[in-house]
């Protein structure tokens, strides 16, 4: 088998396959003769079909496979020998039947979609801006109050508070302010509302300065937005009897239940942080803006990515792709593309291969290598953050590990995280190969930054 080459343009060739008998007859014998062996053929005891039988009855299509995979792992095989990159798969020239009734030797031929050669340079030469967000006082103290707020204790309170819970009994109005009777009224007997969840902030407003005993006239379609999940579940009653509710109603306070934040010492300290991580005030408030920080670096993170991104694809994404070849090859394979439509879907497609490529000659170029102790570490930093979110923040490290592991176990959850794992190591070795120009930004800086990106 002979296979010569032919240059079309720099990112495509086509490869010519020369079969002669020699080169499948041996193999195509011997084919028959394990059909002969294996297979139960009517009219023969099994093993006991000869050659001239077998070739009259499957010659013919045994003969065009062993061809047929012969080339096509010869085509494999040079492919790797000679290293090429291969967008895709080899696309055959023409498809048709053999003619093996007056042939004995063929000739094939595929076109090969190549990558193109990228030359990437990432050093020291290379200046990229990183923008860390400026953890404020007002930021430090946003987050005080929700910790001590999400530690603190819910008790009865005289008059109405901020982020307070309102019982009573909740009764239909109608419109002319009066009480609605009869067996259609809506009444609630024990009804709460939570006037700081409510769309309508006029609504909530009926209640400051309300106490224990009070009448309030409130609009509870108005007060949920008219999310009827939400009016439903305030008037306990079902979703379509909730899409009629238009009218106010009056709710007779029977209770206030305020919430009391949480008091500065030892058993908040702990509770927040863990056992011995805070002693004081000044290392709580360090602690806390360490929080934030932590949690602005995901953003600064975000921004860095598509800096990095847009740079080399502003640099190097002006590739020769075989767009041609890689059409035919996309058309053959999705179901969803089709030569009416592959133009105008082409370019995002191609946007996203030159991004592809690009990246795994990064990769390649800086040796990055996604390993199993890697993915447990984020695994159990992932699952460290959900704990944290039902405010289980001290859990021993076995707990945390354990349920990583269990992650990791799961085909489509362990893909997932190769795939960010795989994405933070990637531009943390881009960043530690460049020079980083570290930016110190406020929030609103940021997010300007952020909406021009």
């Amino acid at each position: 088998m002979n296979i010569t080459t032919t240059k079309l343009d720099d990112v495509s060739m086509r490869l010519t396959v020369n079969v002669e008998e020699s080169d499948y007859k041996t193999k195509v014998t011997d084919e028959l003769k394990r059909i002969g062996r294996t297979h139960t053929i009517p009219g023969f005891r099994k093993g006991h079909i000869s050659i001239q039988d077998l070739q009259r009855r499957f010659g013919r299509q045994v003969t065009s496979d062993v061809i047929n995979n012969e080339v096509y792992e010869a085509v494999v095989k040079y492919i790797d020998e000679n290293k090429l990159n291969v967008l895709g798969q080899p696309m055959p020239v023409e498809v048709k039947e053999l003619d093996l009734k007056n042939q004995k030797d063929f000739t094939f031929e595929y076109d090969l979609a190549l990558a193109p050669q990228l030359d990437i340079e990432l050093d020291k030469n290379v200046t990229l801006p990183y923008y860390n967000i400026e953890v404020s006082d007002e930021m430090i103290d946003e987050q005080d109050k929700n910790l001590r707020k999400r530690f603190g204790k819910q008790e009865p309170g005289s008059e109405f508070e901020e982020d307070a819970l309102v019982k009573g009994a909740i009764t239909e109005l109608n419109a002319d302010g009066t009480v609605k009777e009869g067996d259609d009224a809506i009444r609630v007997e024990n009804g709460i509302v939570a006037p700081m969840y409510f769309v309508d902030k006029e609504q909530a407003e009926k209640f400051k300065g309300a106490k224990v005993g009070d009448k309030v006239v409130f609009n509870p379609k108005k007060a949920a937005g008219d999310n009827l999940t939400e009016l439903s579940s305030m008037l306990n009653i079902d979703k379509e009897r909730a899409a009629k509710v238009e009218g106010d109603f009056e709710i007779t306070i029977s209770e206030i239940i305020v919430v009391r934040l949480a008091e500065l010492g030892e058993e908040f300290y702990t509770s927040v942080f863990g056992k011995d991580k805070v002693h004081d005030e000044a290392e709580y408030r360090a602690a806390v803006k360490d929080m934030i920080a932590g949690e602005l670096a995901g953003n600064s993170q975000v921004i860095f990515r598509y800096t990095v991104k847009n740079d080399l694809m502003d640099k190097y994404g002006k590739m020769q792709l075989p767009d041609e070849l890689l059409k035919k090859w996309l058309v053959s394979r999705n179901e969803e593309l089709t030569d009416e439509n592959i133009n105008e879907r082409y370019p995002a497609i191609s946007e996203d291969l030159k991004w592809q490529l690009i990246r795994d000659k990064v990769a390649e170029k800086l040796e990055v290598k996604i390993t199993e102790e890697a993915l447990l570490a984020y695994a159990k930093s992932m699952a460290a953050r959900q704990f944290a979110q039902y405010g289980m923040t001290n859990l021993a490290e076995e707990v945390i590990e354990k349920y990583a592991k269990n992650i990791l176990e799961d085909k489509n959850s362990r893909a997932r995280l190769i795939e960010q794992v795989g994405d933070n190591i990637l531009f943390q070795a881009i960043a530690n190969a460049i020079t980083v120009d570290n930016k110190e930004v406020s929030l609103d800086e940021f997010k300007e930054i952020a909406s021009k990106i």
